[in-house]
């Protein structure tokens, strides 16, 4: 166990600051991608880290989905998170239904705009979806992706049925993601 004053250094009171000074929010953490503009976010202003824009840093979110044997779900997800964040704020991660849900039909975790997410309550109605409308499991998450996303929002989502299906979604430049199967099938994308 460590104070948590060992986590505060200085890059990232600099960080802070130069977000307060622009009145903007910025991710977290940052690891630069070289060669990219925006890895699926961006931010209208010219601050710069490193030398580059902090816009080529990509948010870290992490998510998780499976299915064992029995075709039971589960699925996880963990931010990066935001610097200079509304004191109070939440994020879509923690939020069963919006960042994060599972249930006898899907696992299913979202990446991107946290609060557009919330409001569509993303995760979630991936599965309302498949049970209401009868879709499938990637029907169901490019409707979600597609329909029910504020306008302007950004958001990418990985999933996976009870059946072993998996399947995933963005509106964004890429995404991230890797999927694996006890049979072998093994994929490791960032575009479409």
């Amino acid at each position: 166990m460590v104070d948590n004053e060992y986590f505060i250094t200085e890059e990232n009171k600099g960080m802070l600051k130069l977000a307060q000074e622009a009145n903007t929010i910025i991710f977290d953490y940052r690891t630069p991608i070289t060669a990219l503009e925006t890895c699926g976010t961006s931010v209208d202003n010219s601050l710069m880290m490193n030398g580059l824009p902090i816009s080529v840093y990509a948010p870290e979110t992490v998510g998780c989905v499976v299915v064992d044997s029995e075709g039971r779900c589960a699925a996880a997800t963990s931010t990066g998170g935001l610097m200079n964040k509304m004191s109070g704020r939440i994020g879509d991660s923690p939020l069963i239904g919006s960042g994060t849900y599972a249930c006898n039909l899907c696992g299913v975790s979202c990446t991107g705009e946290g609060e557009a997410i919330i409001r569509g309550t993303l995760a979630r109605d991936v599965a309302a979806v498949m049970e209401y409308k009868g879709l499938g499991l990637q029907e169901a998450v490019d409707f979600v992706v597609k329909e029910r996303l504020d306008e302007g929002g950004k958001a990418g989502i990985i999933a996976v049925s009870r059946d072993g299906d998996v399947a995933c979604g963005f509106n964004s430049n890429g995404m991230f993601r890797g999927f694996a199967s006890e049979n072998g099938f093994m994929e490791v994308a960032i575009w479409n």
